[in-house]
């Protein structure tokens, strides 16, 4: 066996890409000075949590850290895929974190993927778990995603700081994606959406339904937002309410936004990450909620700033044909997504503004990403 040669990276930006990309591409690498300037260098506990995530997917890889956490080297392996897997995903970032590289991971696995994931299902943070179940699974139809075997179960809520929430993911596998030409939004023709509340009073997501519907009512009738009210144990261990709302097109095209408020107790380690943060009344947070979908919708596009990450992630794993896909004003974590993929996949997107519309156009040609382990049929 040859010496292996380890790609260099620096930093701790863009973490769960540069795992996922180097598993998808065969390439080993090591990242050092993660957080070295930090008072708390290293990687966070989200971070550990998401390579023994891949551990647990793929077979045969390596990972070194060194005593500090201020260095990893990653050696990825075989996307193995699995039934029945179980992974604790911690309290520093919720479910939605670990949700997107673990997608994208499992369409290329040797075996259909089923995992049970324990962890916050709500936070401000991340894309909620009802966002990926309203707006993320769909958008993998369009590249050739079979809908059997696509699914997302929320068994129990969770929000901060305690976290109880677990989810049970099932991805199939695909041999290789279809490219696509994904440039017509549509128009608006309905809005639904989901309130939950967990440990408090239902009271509160009706207020938020309330002040929601408000504002959508005046610009059109089909608006249904549905209430989730959860107690005991499957409420989690924490109380807190949000919401998540989607705006369905007549092309096909989900625009989602959501927000979650938890009353944090006093836990220290998520305090010293971010300072503590009022609590929204309940009027407020439909009411923002439902501007902020607006304001995706405004700027355009056939994803929300949320998902142009994963929308190049897959127009990139594409076979190489020229994939076409029309987003709103691209997002830092969209710009990041383009570098990433051009330095791992060596995909170099082109991208063309449209000024009549405001949006920009992308087109590139796939690498050709195949799963191997499938066979043809």
């Amino acid at each position: 066996m040859g010496k292996t040669t380890y790609k260099r990276l620096k930093g701790s930006q863009s973490f769960r890409q540069r795992l996922l990309l180097a598993t998808l591409s065969s390439t080993a690498v090591s990242i050092d000075d993660i957080r070295t300037d930090s008072t708390r260098p290293g990687l966070r506990p989200h971070e550990v949590s998401l390579v023994r995530l891949f551990e647990k997917i793929c077979d045969d890889c390596v990972v070194v850290f060194n005593d500090t956490g201020t260095r990893v080297t990653y050696k990825p392996g075989i996307i193995m895929g699995g039934r029945n897997l179980v992974h604790d995903c911690g309290l520093s970032r919720s479910i939605g974190y670990f949700l997107e590289p673990l997608i994208v991971l499992a369409l290329f696995a040797k075996k259909p993927l089923s995992i049970r994931l324990r962890g916050i299902t709500n936070d401000s943070k991340d894309p909620s778990v009802d966002t990926f179940r309203s707006t993320t699974l769909p958008m993998l139809k369009h590249f050739g995603v079979p809908t059997e075997g696509l699914e997302l179960k929320i068994e129990s809520r969770g929000v901060a700081p305690g976290g109880g929430g677990e989810i049970i993911l099932s991805i199939p596998t695909v041999q290789g994606l279809k490219a696509v030409t994904w440039i017509d939004e549509g128009m608006i023709k309905r809005i639904r959406g989901v309130t939950f509340s967990t440990r408090v009073s239902v009271q509160l997501e009706n207020t938020a339904i309330h002040s929601a519907r408000g504002i959508f009512n005046r610009l059109l009738p089909d608006v249904h937002i549905f209430t989730d009210h959860r107690t005991g144990p499957q409420a989690g261990k924490s109380p807190g309410y949000g919401m998540s709302l989607v705006a369905e097109t007549t092309s096909g095209c989900f625009i989602s936004t959501d927000t979650a408020v938890s009353y944090r107790g006093g836990n220290e380690e998520v305090e010293m990450e971010e300072e503590k943060t009022e609590i929204v009344p309940a009027e407020d947070l439909g009411e923002q909620t439902a501007s902020a979908l607006l304001g995706e919708i405004e700027q355009g596009g056939v994803v929300d700033s949320v998902h142009q990450g994963l929308l190049f992630l897959l127009c990139a794993a594409c076979p190489p044909d020229v994939s076409k896909v029309r987003v709103g004003k691209l997002s830092p974590y969209g710009i990041g997504t383009l570098r990433n993929i051009r330095d791992f996949l060596g995909v170099t997107f082109v991208i063309k503004p449209d000024p009549s519309t405001e949006t920009v156009i992308l087109k590139c040609v796939g690498c050709g990403l195949k799963n191997f382990s499938k066979k043809v049929s």
